[in-house]
């Protein structure tokens, strides 16, 4: 990583300054000691407690000891039984003290000396200390969420949350507003800022007609640490908050919209989130925009240095556009690159079918630069066995390659002709109950992507206030386990479990 040579220049100096006069009264030599290589680690975020430090390189004595900025650190050098230096490294212990605050410190080594022009100094290498990560924010409110169209002055709102960055000496520190009208986002002119509150104003350009507006909280990254100012990183951390809806009404009265964003809060509540085999990506359903949402978190856990934590919304239509109805119940590939999800939204993909649906994201995630997010409809049968369903509850296998799901259809009671029930039964997981296992043929040649159904039949449901297990697949796909079939002759190959649970073979399935 490329450091400022300003800042190493200095440090240099300082080492050699508390280096002081050798014994023959020399000062400033060029450096005559050890040839150091590399530091590991070679960087901390501050507040980090005591650690070990490894320094390689050559030429190490017995005696040799490792420097912080002048100050001698307590150091151990592999020796064996008979006191000879073993390898190319030292190790030294770093005080939490010395690395209390965001900085750079320059490191070096000193082996004895003796002998005119000899000073035992290696050449400094520079240690980072980066500030910690910023928080990402998070937005409860927005106070006015609504205002009549056309307003002639432009009006003040307050945005209350939390995790909110203000700082009076680096405005590049300071949260950020955003408004988003359609597929345009403006950044808003921030007031005052404290760690739970804003105030902004909206510039009466974006209220000059009636419909809705997204608004935000977006926190930078933490800065380069302070005497590093060349190619430098910062701690990171921050992002965008979830967004609220801002009403622009065609005429008074004008109140915000708030029931749909409480079904939707009603709806995750009871989300699981998915998580990659190494535990790097989380997949969850949070509300966003009066909708439930599918994200993807990447924790950076396990990755490598520079790696920046992040939120991407995966629920989301080939132009970047949010869905425009409620997506729900992630579930994750082994390597967190695909994610499926149901979703009602009718615009994550062409021709949808109505009412729920299965789909499959790929979020790109370890793949090549050339690869670009997408999203597919899973829950397609060429045979009509989908025709009339909903579909809820994915399962994905390691590779990503078979989606198992749950495939709804109106119960008797729906079917009926009773409005009553028809309503129940559209918003419920009730009615009738089919498996099915869909191929995509990632990654596979010469293959065509086909649904097949693992259920014989459908399973009645056990009434409209039913709220069923989906599938779980296995991760080779070759075994699918799902409770609540009514019997094991409910699948062509399957294993009874207990009395409601069953085990599906899938393999050799035509």
């Amino acid at each position: 990583m490329k450091r400022s040579w300003t800042a190493l220049a200095v440090a240099v100096v300082a080492v050699l300054a508390v280096a002081g006069c050798n014994d023959y009264g020399n000062t400033f030599q060029s450096n005559t000691g050890a040839t150091l290589t590399s530091l590991s680690p070679s960087e901390v975020v501050a507040g980090h407690p005591d650690f070990i430090l490894t320094v390689s390189g050559g030429t190490f004595v017995a005696k040799t000891v490792v420097q912080w900025n002048g100050q001698t650190l307590v150091t151990t050098v592999p020796v064996d039984s008979l006191g000879n230096v073993l390898g190319n490294i030292v190790t030294a212990k770093v005080p939490a003290s010395l690395v209390a605050k965001a900085g750079t410190a320059a490191v070096n080594t000193l082996s004895p000396f003796n002998g005119s022009g000899q000073n035992g100094l290696s050449n400094p290498i520079a240690f980072v200390i980066k500030p910690p990560p910023n928080p990402q924010p998070t937005l409860t409110s927005v106070n006015p969420n609504a205002i009549v169209a056309g307003p002639t002055m432009a009006p003040s709102i307050t945005l209350a949350g939390t995790n909110f960055l203000s700082s009076s000496s680096d405005p590049t520190q300071v949260s950020q507003v955003n408004w988003i009208a359609g597929t345009t986002t403006t950044k808003l002119a921030v007031g005052t800022v404290s760690g739970t509150q804003i105030s902004t104003t909206i510039p009466v350009s974006l209220l000059a007609s009636a419909g809705t507006a997204s608004i935000y909280v977006f926190n930078p990254g933490s800065p380069a640490p302070p005497g590093c100012t060349t190619g430098c990183t910062g701690g990171g951390g921050g992002g965008s908050s979830n967004q609220l809806t801002f009403t622009i009404c065609a005429a008074a009265p004008c109140t915000g919209a708030t029931a749909a964003s409480a079904s939707a809060a009603a709806a995750v509540v009871e989300e699981t989130p998915a998580v990659s085999l190494d535990g790097r990506y989380v997949a969850y359903t949070a509300v966003q925009n009066d909708h439930a949402q599918v994200f993807l978190r990447d924790t950076c856990e396990g990755a490598a240095a520079g790696c920046q934590p992040r939120t991407t919304l995966l629920s989301a239509a080939a132009d970047g556009t949010t869905a425009n109805d409620d997506s729900r119940t992630p579930s994750m590939s082994s390597d967190g690159r695909y994610v499926a999800f149901s979703s009602a939204a009718t615009n994550l993909a062409d021709n949808a079918p109505a009412g729920r649906q299965v789909y499959l994201r790929d979020t790109c995630a370890g793949a090549a630069d050339s690869c670009k997010p997408s999203t597919n409809l899973i829950s397609l049968d060429s045979n009509g066995a989908l025709v009339g369903t909903e579909s809820i509850l994915p399962s994905v296998s390691s590779s990503g390659r078979f989606i198992a799901f749950l495939a709804i259809t109106p119960s008797h009671s729906s079917n009926s002709g009773s409005a009553q029930a028809k309503a129940l039964a559209s918003v419920s997981n009730s009615g009738y109950r089919q498996v099915f296992v869909r191929d995509t043929c990632l990654a596979t040649a010469n293959c065509t992507p086909k649904t097949t159904r693992i259920s014989l039949q459908p399973g009645d449901g056990a009434g409209t206030g039913a709220n069923p297990a989906g599938p779980a697949l296995s991760g080779n796909a070759n075994h699918v386990a799902i409770a609540g079939g009514n019997a094991a002759t409910l699948f062509k190959r399957s294993i009874a479990v207990d009395d409601r649970v069953f085990l599906a073979i899938t393999s050799n399935q035509n």
